[in-house]
């Protein structure tokens, strides 16, 4: 049995969420914050059996699509006034990272 742990963009939260109960598949929902743009992310914990983890990655891969974004960057506090950009900067948000853990025991009440 595994455990995939996947973080997603909230703008892929839902989208992906109604494709796991479409496929079947399970999964707890937990709000989350990411480090880099401290934005809003939902990462989710499924657990499946070992023949399953392809169809799962699937339906994630198919539902959390990478996007670009304009970010205002930050003004520089006492640090280096010599490399800040102050003009908005595109970066490339949304995906999923997915992790995969073994599972030795899971039992459901």
């Amino acid at each position: 049995m595994k455990l995939l742990v996947a973080v997603v963009q909230d703008k892929d939260s839902n989208r992906l969420s109604n494709a796991l109960v479409e496929a079947n598949f399970q999964a707890t929902k937990l709000a989350s914050t990411g480090g880099f743009l401290k934005a809003g992310s939902t990462t989710f914990l499924i657990g499946v059996e070992d023949e399953q983890v392809d169809e799962v990655k699937k339906v994630i891969q198919e539902n959390c699509k990478t996007r670009e974004q304009l970010v205002a960057p930050v003004s520089p506090m006492g640090g280096n006034a010599d490399s800040y950009v102050p003009y908005p900067v595109e970066v490339q948000v949304g995906g999923a990272t997915v992790f995969q853990l073994n599972v030795e025991e899971f039992e459901k009440y």
